[in-house]
């Protein structure tokens, strides 16, 4: 079992990653160790359980192939609330994994991000 996936993200973002995350995602901020709390950057826990922490990096570059896949069952409600709130979001075509509904979507520093339907 996997316990987290950590994406990058510039210093001192950590107020635009809390509306982003928390605000549209639905996530709940997790409480960082405070030695680590230190270097800055966020955790976040999925309402379905997946957690992603975003560490601050110095020379930050977004992740525009690699990325997380998250599972969730809102799928279709989760999209209309990023398209509402201006993030792009891409359906790719439903023959690449059969049975599998996911789109791409892109946090607020271009970091790609992937929600799927749970497995049937």
């Amino acid at each position: 079992m996997l316990h987290h996936v950590q994406i990058a993200c510039p210093e001192g973002s950590e107020d635009v990653l809390r509306a982003f995350y928390v605000g549209v995602l639905g996530m709940v901020e997790k409480p960082k160790p405070p030695k680590l709390a230190a270097r800055g950057g966020c955790w976040f826990v999925d309402p379905y359980g997946a957690e992603l922490h975003l560490g601050v990096e110095a020379d930050f570059r977004p992740a525009r192939k690699a990325h997380p896949a998250i599972i969730r069952p809102d799928l279709d409600a989760l999209a209309a609330r990023l398209t509402a709130a201006g993030h792009p979001v891409t359906w790719p075509d439903p023959t690449e994994i059969p049975g599998t509904p996911r789109f791409h979507t892109e946090d607020p520093h271009g970091n790609r991000l992937e929600f799927l339907n749970p497995p049937a």
